[in-house]
């Protein structure tokens, strides 16, 4: 068995694309829309990564909290936490929690996208 993807709820299937390609360099792969269920949905991906945002064309988007412990979330591994964390203030991506540190493990940080879904960057130090 293997991973193949993380979905986010957005309020607005357009703006939540915008984000994820213009700012955190995913690209789309497709978008359409589920009239059976009614909703709107879109895969992106980088590199292995994959992320299904899916819009209700039906009921009203709720604003979730963002509270600890941070879940759930979707976590990506990156070569360089500070290039990432660096990159995440040029964008104005807010950043939750961190840049957290366990020595000679990992290291890393929690954002959130602005429908308040989180994200999380790290960097392992040493691959389990």
């Amino acid at each position: 068995m293997s991973a193949d993807h993380c979905g986010f709820q957005v309020r607005s299937l357009e703006a939540a694309i915008r984000f994820y390609t213009e700012k955190l360099g995913f690209t789309l792969d497709t978008q359409a829309i589920n009239e059976a269920e009614q909703e709107a949905y879109a895969f992106l991906s980088r590199g292995t990564a994959r992320l299904e945002l899916i819009q209700d064309l039906v009921n009203e988007f709720v604003l979730p909290p963002i509270r600890k412990p941070f879940c759930p979330h979707y976590c990506l591994e990156v070569g360089d936490l500070e290039q990432a964390v660096a990159e995440l203030r040029v964008q104005e991506i807010p950043i939750v929690k961190g840049p957290l540190r366990i020595e000679q493990e990992e290291t890393w940080v929690y954002f959130a996208d602005p429908d308040h879904n989180i994200l999380e960057y790290i960097q392992w130090f040493k691959k389990k």
